[in-house]
């Protein structure tokens, strides 16, 4: 079968940048040093470039997590472009595609099924979506937005000053313009590049999956680390609505941080959140499917099985009374009545409830550490 074309100006703008930072820079590097300013803005930019991607092209506006004024979006616009990821326009387009249609080799555009290298970065390398979505009819409710059109309208001019004008502005300032392009420009880029590509490729590829097996997306605490905290991917694949990838506070997603802070500043807001009990409800249904499925391996087989699917239908049905009077007790202190005698009960009630609701899921984790035999 024949390939589709190659994209000449997305190989060369990988081979040229890859070639200058794999070798360009370690020659200069060693001829002329490096100083801690280049150091410090490279950093800086890697970070400010890559959650532009993250916290603008992705949770903003791919999938709506939150809202933000417009002075963050003009920033996060102009830190996408210097990403030099394509337009916001473009790449939530293809975004969206890919969310819709993951896993399938037809229509989604960076399918894992497809390879590691396809995944990665093989998909941009060719026209294999030429004579599709070239409309943007997935994302009209982008369209409508002014800062959305304006970096799709001037897109290359954005990415040449941002990219070219401001390193050379800051190495100008620093007394080594071409020391900063290279560090803080070209070796910046591709270090970005890559490590947000990882997110369509080792994402799909390396890591747990505890809430969902019906896509290839993974969960993996060292890839959130490197991919500013999208290394969440299981979660989000099955929740593409929350505003934070990494749900535990002590999960690494400086995404989430930026978002929320700028929240309490008033620069963000209606951050979105999956309620709890659907989390838990989605985490618990992969560990019944995962402890069935060894327990049929058993010779007691129907024995076990019996007593897994009872003790899940228990955790549901305190899983459900719990969350239930959670939100009853909400409610009530909503309405400023809270010390009253049923705010005084229903909080009671709710203690007794959450405790129960711990006791069980430990049973419930305990059952499966026991190699699924019976307690």
């Amino acid at each position: 079968m024949n390939k589709p074309p190659l994209i000449l100006t997305n190989v060369l703008v990988f081979l040229i940048t890859g070639a200058i930072a794999c070798i360009g820079v370690p020659v200069w590097i060693a001829h002329h040093g490096i100083d801690w300013a280049e150091i410090g803005t490279a950093i800086f930019l890697f970070y400010f470039t890559g959650m532009s991607i993250t916290a603008g092209y992705h949770r903003l506006w791919s999938h709506k997590t939150y809202d933000a004024n417009i002075v963050v979006r003009i920033i996060l616009a102009i830190g996408g472009a210097m990403a030099l990821q394509n337009s916001i326009l473009h790449w939530s387009s293809d975004h969206r595609v890919h969310h819709r249609h993951v896993d399938d080799n037809d229509n989604d555009p960076y399918s894992a099924k497809k390879g590691l290298w396809f995944a990665h970065i093989g998909w941009m390398l060719r026209e294999y979506q030429a004579k599709r979505y070239d409309d943007y009819g997935n994302c009209k409710d982008l369209q409508k937005d002014k800062v959305v059109m304006w970096q799709h309208n001037y897109y290359l001019p954005i990415v040449l000053a941002a990219n070219f004008g401001i390193t050379a502005l800051l190495g100008w300032l620093n007394g080594d313009v071409l020391g900063m392009v290279l560090i803080a420009g070209v070796l910046r880029l591709v270090l970005v590049h890559h490590v947000t590509f990882f997110i369509n490729s080792l994402a799909h590829f390396w890591g747990s999956q505890p809430y969902t097996d019906k896509n290839s997306a993974r969960d993996n605490g060292v890839l959130a680390f490197f991919t500013f905290g999208e290394g969440y991917h299981n979660y989000h694949h099955i929740f593409e609505y929350d505003y934070r990838n990494g749900i535990r506070w002590y999960q690494f997603d400086p995404t989430k941080w930026l978002i929320r802070g700028l929240s309490y500043l008033g620069l963000t807001h209606n951050l979105r959140k999956v309620p709890e009990e659907r989390i838990e409800k989605a985490r618990a249904a992969m560990q019944l499917q995962r402890a069935s499925e060894k327990a049929s391996l058993l010779p007691n087989a129907e024995e076990v099985m019996h007593t897994i699917q009872a003790e899940y239908d228990l955790l549901m049905q305190k899983m459900s009374d719990y969350y239930a009077t959670k939100k009853r007790l909400m409610r009530l202190k909503q309405k400023t009545i809270k010390r009253s005698i049923e705010g005084l009960e229903l909080t009671y009630k709710y203690k007794e409830l959450k405790h129960a609701f711990a006791l069980q899921k430990q049973k419930w984790l305990h059952l499966q550490s026991l190699s699924l035999q019976p307690v």
